[in-house]
């Protein structure tokens, strides 16, 4: 296996264009981190460090995520690619609800090229919106703005992370175009594993101390962290391969159909979509309390948003369980698949074409995201569980005496108190490392094979498969 590898990294510089694509997409991500040091001015470190440990827990904690750390220490590039995602969600949902932007959809690559065009005039406008709010919010907090009064710093920072936003967006796309993989996923992906350095120094540290309890700490960290990107490519890889056979019919003096396929189900059809928007949506009452002087509200949100609350995890799993739904809903209409099937003379071996097809469809795709919902909350609360515990006592009547029993049980305490160490990557960026990790490898994988060369599971091994198959 070993081996095999080698010489499939090998076989990717011996190819020139495989070479080529790979060497550009590594220099435009190196062209991204370079302006990620570049600093919005006016800004006063201190204060910003300061008030950051503050508000890292809301909703700018969830959107510094996406941009690999720009929105921390306000560079230029500040609002990454948030506003760009966003406005890909808006267009989605959009060919739902509107049927004109459907019927774009449905013109092919023209259709694609329009709503790409649509897509990067509304990511404009919500960098306009966001950088504007985000900009007024930094000059109503004391100290934090030096040297531009209020008048000069919000345009100045919402024109330059504006466009900053832009030029990211159309790395991306030259990324797409030109590189290997999908752009903005590898763009995401390289703002989350910068840290991994750092992290690594943190754990390093605490070995130094040679504190038993530390490095068992350590151990067991680790071994989670293993277990669970185990979990995640299992899942990731996993899909429900449904049956589809075409009736033979004839074609002028040609005769079609006749054959087999299969229609692939992934596990987990939403991917990290559910848990961004159950994160948005929790983080917003905290972000408004953030933003007003309402002591009220402040001592409520605080009080529920305490790591590890009961309350807040049950309402966050119920939210990953329903936006996964949702989501999936939008993406995939088993009426709209039904009818194609129909059209083309395919049909599913014992069900009938049409509203039977549909129904069946809807059966699988149901159990399939409720497993995949599931999952995606395991996965996100893993990592939190790990660091700060399960507040037992907060659960109602038997809480109290959960807790006594806990803390007098030798080897049980760590259940509510947690082992106090970082999980470098938590649920949202784990499934972002994982998923791109494998949409990367299935791509130049596919370039390999299609070279006639081996991929990385050598000659006999199956295909890597990535996320997006099918």
């Amino acid at each position: 296996m070993l081996e095999n590898l080698i010489k499939t990294f090998r076989n990717v510089f011996i190819i020139p264009d495989l070479r080529k694509r790979l060497l550009y997409t590594l220099a435009m991500l190196v062209v991204y981190r370079a302006g990620s040091v570049i600093l919005t001015p006016g800004i006063d470190r201190v204060v910003l460090e300061r008030l950051w440990r503050d508000v890292a827990s809301n909703l700018l904690g969830v959107l510094d995520l996406f941009t690999g750390g720009n929105l921390r220490v306000v560079s230029i590039f500040a609002l990454g690619v948030t506003p760009y995602i966003t406005a890909s969600i808006i267009m989605q949902l959009m060919t739902v609800v509107s049927e004109r932007v459907k019927q774009i959809q449905q013109e092919g690559e023209l259709g694609r090229r329009k709503i790409n065009q649509y897509t990067r005039y509304v990511t404009v406008l919500l960098c306009l919106i966001q950088s504007t709010g985000i900009a007024y919010w930094l000059t109503q907090q004391p100290d934090l703005v030096t040297g531009l009064s209020p008048r000069a710093f919000i345009p100045l920072a919402a024109l330059t992370w504006t466009t900053g936003t832009i030029f990211i967006m159309w790395i991306g796309e030259q990324i797409t175009e030109r590189g290997i993989g999908n752009g903005i996923s590898l763009i995401i992906f390289a703002g989350i594993v910068i840290g991994l350095p750092r992290a690594l120094g943190q754990i390093w540290e605490r070995i130094e101390r040679a504190d038993p309890l530390t490095t068992l700490g350590i151990l067991l960290m680790l071994v989670a962290g293993v277990l669970i990107i185990a979990a995640v490519v299992f899942v990731e890889r996993g899909q429900r391969k449904i049956p589809i056979s075409y009736a033979r019919r004839v074609v002028g003096q040609r005769m079609l159909g006749g054959q087999m396929t299969h229609l692939p189900l992934r596990v987990n059809m939403g991917g990290v979509i559910p848990v961004i928007f159950a994160v948005s949506v929790l983080s917003f009452p905290q972000t408004i309390a953030q933003f007003t002087n309402w002591t009220w509200l402040q001592r409520h949100v605080q009080n529920f948003n305490r790591a590890g609350h009961p309350f807040y995890d049950l309402v966050f799993v119920i939210a990953i369980v329903f936006f996964s739904f949702f989501y999936v809903s939008i993406i995939f209409n088993t009426d709209e698949v039904a009818d194609n099937l129909r059209k083309h003379g395919g049909f599913i071996p014992g069900i009938r074409p049409g509203k039977r097809t549909s129904e069946y469809l809807n059966e699988i795709l149901t159990r399939l995201t409720a497993v995949g919902s599931l999952y995606l909350a395991i996965i996100c609360l893993i990592p939190q569980l790990i660091l700060t515990g399960f507040k037992v006592q907060e659960i109602p009547w038997v809480g109290p005496w959960l807790s006594n029993v806990l803390a007098n049980t030798p080897g049980l305490g760590w259940i509510q108190d947690g082992l106090g160490f970082q999980f470098y990557f938590g649920g949202t960026s784990l499934l972002i490392v994982v998923g791109v990790a494998m949409d990367t490898i299935a791509q130049i994988e596919s370039q390999l094979i299609m070279r006639h060369y081996d991929g990385f599971l050598g000659s006999r091994g199956r295909r890597l498969r990535g996320r997006r198959v099918g």
